[in-house]
């Protein structure tokens, strides 16, 4: 009679969580990543690049993905390292633009005050153990001056006249762009673009990671201005007089 009851009652329960396991997981490595974000001022602004490219691995995956965005009108981000996690930073940034707009009080966003909600949000992630897998670069006009910004994955924060993050800050950073600006003399805007396509180009020689389709945006007085993906000219004809990697 109570063969069945029990048959019903006594099925093995699912295993318990032992006392100090954490059910929740952290994203321990970047799956679609992209690489190197340059940036530079120039006299009257300031000019930042990223190509289009997102690897999964050692795959060119995803080859048309923008990697900086625009937030207000004076200010412009671009991202390095995980792209989802770029895409969220993104996210945040177009709810502060909107919460800022609410207010209806004719201020815009300064690029000095995204970069410190950056660092914050950064950091906050950072401790708590589930940070957000990117290098962030942060350029605009602040009370008409240039403003170059960089943040990282920890939380590290600083400003400088040029910026470089991923492969870049090896080979471009300094070599190609502290070169120019170090001299200490004017930069004009079609130099500095000219500079960090110039960048852009040795990156995709020597950065398995780059692609040679990129935007460039600069800021100014007049606003963002965020260019429509372009390709640099290659020529690989100097492979076959290259030794010693048999």
């Amino acid at each position: 009679m109570s063969t069945g009851w029990m048959s019903q009652t006594a099925q093995p329960r699912a295993p318990q969580p032992q006392a100090g396991e954490d059910a929740r997981t952290r994203t321990m490595r970047p799956i679609v990543t992209g690489t190197s974000v340059l940036g530079i001022k120039f006299d009257g602004g300031v000019a930042i690049a990223a190509d289009t490219l997102g690897s999964y691995g050692s795959l060119a995956r995803f080859r048309e993905i923008s990697r900086m965005c625009k937030v207000g009108n004076q200010t412009v981000v671009g991202g390095g390292g995980d792209v989802a996690d770029f895409h969220m930073i993104r996210d945040l940034l177009n709810t502060l633009e909107i919460e800022n707009r609410e207010y209806e009080d004719e201020h815009d966003i300064k690029p000095q005050a995204v970069h410190t909600y950056l660092t914050r949000v950064l950091y906050n992630r950072r401790s708590q153990m589930n940070p957000l897998w990117n290098t962030v670069l942060v350029a605009g006009m602040q009370d008409g001056e240039p403003y170059l910004g960089y943040t990282d994955k920890l939380g590290v924060a600083y400003q400088e006249s040029t910026l470089a993050c991923g492969y870049g800050a090896y080979i471009a950073l300094g070599p190609l762009l502290r070169e120019v600006a170090d001299k200490g003399e004017p930069i004009t805007k079609d130099a500095a673009v000219a500079l960090l396509q110039k960048c852009l180009k040795v990156l995709w020689y020597r950065d398995a990671r780059s692609l040679n389709r990129f935007e460039i945006a600069t800021v100014t007085a007049e606003g963002v201005d965020i260019s429509a993906p372009q390709s640099s000219e290659s020529d690989w004809g100097i492979a076959s007089m290259v030794r010693g990697y048999e």
